[in-house]
């Protein structure tokens, strides 16, 4: 993982984290016990999938950039049906509070969008890689000069 990546991770995760924190604490004064576990899952989950997500993004960015925003579009679509399907599986569950997992899910979720659009926003990411210096370029139409 380059650094770039690992900032764009970083960014996403940390306040996404703090989130998940604020919902196990608000869960935990609701519900006690039950609503802070179901708080820190929802928060977890979301860390997962998101991060995962953010880790394939990237490879794929590298490996097929033609692909990177079908690739995009696809991965997010995904991730929301998995969360949802996840929010299905659970909910009847007895060992957390649902509804307190369903909240921070959706809020975390939204955390970490939010986050990824802002660390996007803020990274200087170079739209054209550069394939040589302009050394190279005076060199090569000086010799293209010389051949004339």
């Amino acid at each position: 993982m380059q650094s770039n990546d690992a900032r764009m991770l970083l960014h996403c995760a940390v306040p996404t984290g703090l989130a998940g924190v604020v919902g196990a604490v608000v869960g935990g004064v609701l519900d006690g016990g039950k609503g802070a576990i179901g708080g820190a899952a929802g928060a977890v989950i979301v860390i997962l999938f998101m991060g995962i997500g953010l880790y394939v993004l990237q490879r794929t960015a590298k490996s097929l950039p033609h692909l990177f925003q079908a690739m995009g579009l696809l991965l997010y679509t995904t991730q929301i049906l998995l969360l949802a399907v996840v929010l299905a599986l659970f909910k009847d569950a007895t060992f957390f509070n649902p509804h307190v997992f369903a909240f921070t899910l959706l809020g975390t979720t939204l955390v970490w969008i939010a986050s990824q659009a802002r660390a996007h926003m803020k990274a200087k990411i170079l739209y054209v890689q550069p394939d040589s210096s302009p050394r190279d370029d005076a060199q090569k139409t000086a010799a293209t000069g010389a051949n004339s």
